[in-house]
């Protein structure tokens, strides 16, 4: 058995599976598990690529500092290295990226700046934008994988020909998705060399222009997607879609019931942009008159997904998921108390216990059961105010700091009605008679009224 001597050794040389479990019509359907590179995605392989490169020509020097904008999975495989190699590393991320992702990031080591993700190219804001101010005011190495050769150099030198030798030379075609668009190019260049009849074909979440760029030619408005790490909403410098003659568009909602289908399936636990590619992949292959193999890829792990398309609250919050509709205040409970999702405390639970659900479930207050009667609700101020300046009273029992005179409203009360009350409240308990359905809060609210969005 090898053993290696550092993680950037274990970049590249994934294993290729093939799918039996969907429905793939007439064709051989197979996925390269990108995930399984050391830092969980395909982009340790660019990550390694550029900042060897640099190195090579003298534009990175011992001590240096690298900056980049990215939707972070580039982020990672560039921290991975950077943290080998002892190079800062400064990383602008757009906002809507998942929390598992940031996390991951800052514990590698990396300084990471949030910026905004609802402003375009030319704004102050816009990720890349930022990243490059940043980056000359540092006087640091900008990575800008969007216009950097040695991205698509890495898959054109490592994905391409490993593809290629696991399909034995038989292939069809490759279903791919575009960030930076580094893959796409660099498997363009590999197989225009050594195979020119396998087509690429390109998977685009709804809301990018790519995807009709590639149908008309024409460039148009972007709008919003979900999905982390594939769409553009600009043609990237060093993209070549000289072989992708077909492109999909898919949903969100989509995309997510690909991946989480995939792994209910096939045991595989991918990210988001994985669900948009093995989508796009399945009506490909179901669309051919005849058998044809089919690569796509696992771009990243799932585990970076967890709270988000992985979470059942997450995606109903998103009306991804259909819950159980009732035309009353039931319908905008985000936890029934009724199916076990109610995060509850118990009044006799010391007060740390308390905090610590809070904290850990990201909520503002709990109801307080007393088996299953509802006595209480106990907030952050609640505790706040019981514990400040004293904070031997965290060992103090929930019901000492707890509200007792909380909001109920029974399930048939109105919105309107409801809404006036949470001017005043932050949360209601939502009541069937004596009965504890449910905690509805603000959030839960506007939850429910996105959700009335077609």
């Amino acid at each position: 058995m090898h053993v290696y001597q550092n993680a950037i050794e274990m970049i590249g040389r994934t294993p290729m599976l093939r799918l039996h479990r969907l429905d793939t019509g007439p064709c051989e359907l197979f996925l390269k598990l990108e995930y399984m590179n050391p830092g969980g995605s395909i982009k340790d392989r660019i990550g390694l690529s550029m900042i060897e490169e640099a190195e090579r020509r003298g534009d990175l020097k011992p001590g240096g500092v690298i900056v980049e904008a990215t939707a972070g999975n580039t982020g990672l495989g560039l921290a991975l290295v950077a943290a080998q190699k002892g190079y800062r590393l400064i990383l602008v991320l757009p906002d809507k990226m998942s929390q598992e992702k940031i996390f991951n990031l800052r514990a590698l080591g990396a300084e990471v700046v949030l910026t905004r993700s609802d402003v375009g190219k030319g704004h102050p804001e816009y990720y890349q934008d930022l990243g490059a101010a940043i980056a000359r005011r540092q006087n640091a190495y900008f990575i800008n994988q969007f216009a950097n050769p040695d991205n698509p150099k890495a898959h054109e030198l490592t994905t391409a020909p490993e593809i290629w030798e696991q399909m034995e030379q038989k292939l069809d075609a490759v279903v791919v998705g575009v960030g930076s668009s580094g893959t796409i190019a660099g498997l363009a260049a590999f197989f225009k060399k050594h195979a020119p009849h396998v087509e690429l074909v390109l998977a685009d979440p709804q809301g990018s222009i790519l995807a009709e760029f590639i149908a008309t030619g024409k460039m148009t408005q972007k709008s919003s997607w979900l999905v982390e790490g594939i769409g553009e909403d600009f043609i990237p410098e060093i993209a070549d879609f000289s072989m992708t003659k077909r492109a999909y568009s898919i949903s969100d909602g989509e995309s997510f019931s690909v991946a989480r289908e995939l792994l209910q399936k096939e045991g595989v636990l991918a990210g988001s942009s994985t669900g948009t590619l093995l989508a796009s992949a399945l009506r490909y292959c179901r669309e051919q008159k005849t058998p044809k193999r089919v690569v796509t890829l696992a771009c990243d792990t799932g585990a970076r997904y967890l709270s988000k398309l992985y979470n059942d609250f997450w995606m109903e919050d998103q009306g991804f998921i259909q819950r159980e509709t009732y035309g009353d205040l039931r319908d905008l409970i985000g936890r029934p108390h009724g199916q076990r999702a109610t995060i509850t405390v118990g009044p006799n639970d010391v007060l740390t216990t308390a905090h610590n659900r809070l904290r850990n479930a990201g909520f503002s207050q709990l109801p307080v059961m007393d088996g299953e009667k509802l006595i209480g609700v106990v907030t952050e101020d609640d505790i706040l105010r019981f514990a400040f300046g004293h904070p031997e009273r965290f060992n103090e029992p929930v019901h000492k700091a707890m509200t007792s005179s909380f909001l109920r409203v029974d399930k048939t009360q109105t919105l309107n009605n409801l809404v006036a009350m949470l001017e005043v409240r932050s949360s209601a308990a939502v009541m069937d008679g004596e009965k504890f359905l449910g905690l509805v809060t603000r959030s839960d609210v506007l939850n429910y009224l996105r959700r009335q969005v077609k």
